[in-house]
């Protein structure tokens, strides 16, 4: 099975809806956050990410997957 694996910046050049700055946000918040208080649970966007090294790419078809399934949709 091939992926189809890009990078940020070739996401946003090819889905305009989402720009460099909200991806970079969606993978900001990815991972649960612990405080004092509280546990803030992180939006499950890792699922969607390849990490290599520093580099970070975005697995296409698992991104809109990710989008369906916090929309309430099927995927």
């Amino acid at each position: 099975m091939t992926r189809n694996l890009l990078t940020i910046k070739q996401f946003s050049d090819r889905h305009k809806a989402f720009s460099q700055a909200a991806i970079r946000n969606y993978i900001f918040k990815a991972a649960p956050v612990i405080t004092n208080k509280a546990t803030i649970p992180g939006n499950g966007f890792d699922a969607c990410m390849v990490r290599i090294g520093r580099k970070i790419l975005i697995d296409e078809d698992a991104f809109f997957s990710w989008l369906d399934r916090i929309n309430g949709k099927a995927a």
